[in-house]
């Protein structure tokens, strides 16, 4: 029996044995390497799969290739980097997502030129397919998003993906406009927000140049438009958007759009718009479950160069479980506090962290923390929390957002209206923005440090 249909059998008798979770996180995007003289090598992503295939499953790998015919005396497993987890899904995979047999793929180069057209698109080239954990709540919209890359506009056009809040519809859908310029640089990806969408719609009304914003938008051929149930309610705008939508949709342009919730139960949304999000493939995401949501927080500490104990990661999968963004805050806040200290995230440290009795002050308060946001980079209270636009009072507003979720995990709604803004979704793009620049050492990554020090001072 060759290698690849000797590991597939494998791979079908484990994943009827194990959860869907543990299936698509640690044994999906694994191969067998060589199998000779009772050693057997396989090949895995990263050290992360490597080291739980070694600890919790070792044993059901050996005990399924001795009953495909293969005696390992020695399993050994190795980081192969010929092995990617942006992973190609054909027809098949989409009608049963069970079904073993994707192949891999090397994103090319991008131009000078599509680097600039990415940046005022709207895209954040962080969002990709290699750095989205798979799961059992979201695979299916994976695989969708990764047959559009392929033949953008063919099968599954529309794509509307729906669910709650922080599960990864954003990272998901930009980073099918990432794959499709890597793939053809000179494509037209446009991706934007609804609020992004209605702001820029008004001011081409405003300036009397709506054929401008109309030829922008109907000449792209991927639209993305997150979060479009903010359209409800706003006429003009669907009207806009349901000539764009039809000019696209003839023209064979792919069209895909997120939204927290079905196209039917979206309020004062024109039935005209309503049938027209429904008529292509709808898939509801589900909140990630406990495997993924390690899985999530070991793939963030991986690209830091920091290894979160196993033990750490279970306790905070344990203790979020609705949202990856305050799945991810907490893992930034346990990140701050063991760097500020000099310790080890270990499980003493995280639950004495997140104990009732004990880390965060009980009458720290959102005002609490605005106000002192506002002190430490000396601007007013009134400025923080006032529509100014300028560099030295937005920081600090994001900054304020950011620690609201971190620090007292508001939502955004909440955050939006301590700070005094309308739309919530200003809040989700403060606090991803914050979020990117503590991934590097930035000056924003001090101020948070230093800023989180004397909020418990």
């Amino acid at each position: 029996m060759q290698e690849n249909a000797l590991w597939q059998a494998v791979l079908g008798q484990i994943e009827l044995g194990v959860s869907r979770g543990n299936y698509m996180t640690w044994f999906k995007n694994t191969q067998l390497i060589k199998s000779k003289d009772g050693v057997v090598v396989i090949g895995v992503p990263n050290v992360f799969v490597k080291n739980q295939l070694e600890r919790k499953f070792d044993d059901l790998i050996s005990k399924t290739l001795s009953e495909n015919g293969v005696k390992a005396n020695r399993i050994d497993y190795k980081i192969h980097t010929g092995i990617s987890p942006l992973v190609k899904f054909d027809d098949d995979v989409l009608k049963n997502p069970g079904t073993p047999g994707p192949t891999t793929s090397t994103p090319a180069p991008r131009s000078t030129d599509a680097m600039h057209r990415v940046y005022r698109l709207g895209l954040n080239e962080r969002y990709s397919f290699e750095n989205f954990v798979v799961g059992g709540g979201n695979e299916l919209a994976y695989a969708a998003c990764q047959a559009i890359v392929k033949k953008p506009g063919d099968k599954y056009n529309p794509l509307f993906i729906y669910g709650g809040v922080g599960i990864g519809k954003t990272h998901l859908i930009q980073a099918v406009g990432n794959a499709v310029l890597a793939a053809k640089p000179n494509s037209k990806v446009v991706y934007t927000s609804s609020e992004q969408f209605v702001r820029e719609f008004v001011d081409a009304l405003r300036k009397k140049n709506t054929t401008d914003f109309a030829r922008f938008h109907r000449g792209a051929d991927v639209l993305i438009v997150d979060d479009v149930q903010f359209f409800a309610g706003k006429e003009k705008v669907q009207e806009e958007f349901f000539h764009t939508f039809n000019n696209l949709y003839q023209a064979n342009k792919q069209i895909i759009m997120s939204s927290d919730k079905p196209p039917k139960d979206i309020p004062t949304l024109e039935e005209r718009l309503r049938s027209r999000f429904s008529q292509g493939m709808t898939i509801d995401m589900q909140n990630p479950d406990f495997e993924t949501r390690c899985a999530i927080l070991h793939s963030k500490t991986l690209s830091q160069n920091i290894e979160l104990p196993q033990e750490v990661a279970e306790f905070l999968a344990s203790r979020f479980q609705s949202n990856v963004r305050e799945l991810e805050g907490s893992l930034n806040q346990v990140l701050a506090y063991c760097d500020m200290r000099g310790l080890e995230p270990s499980l003493q440290t995280v639950s004495n962290m997140f104990d009732s009795s004990r880390g965060r002050p009980k009458h720290l308060s959102a005002r609490q923390i605005i106000e002192r946001t506002a002190k430490y980079f000396h601007i007013s209270i009134e400025e923080i929390l006032g529509p100014k636009r300028d560099k030295d009072i937005v920081v600090p507003r994001q900054v304020a957002m950011y620690m609201l979720r971190s620090e007292l995990h508001l939502s955004f709604p909440k955050i939006a209206h301590e700070l005094g803004r309308k739309d919530h979704t200003t809040a989700i793009h403060s606090i991803d923005k914050i979020e990117k620049e503590l991934s590097y050492e930035t000056p924003i990554k001090q101020h948070v440090t230093d800023l989180r020090g004397k909020l418990y001072a």
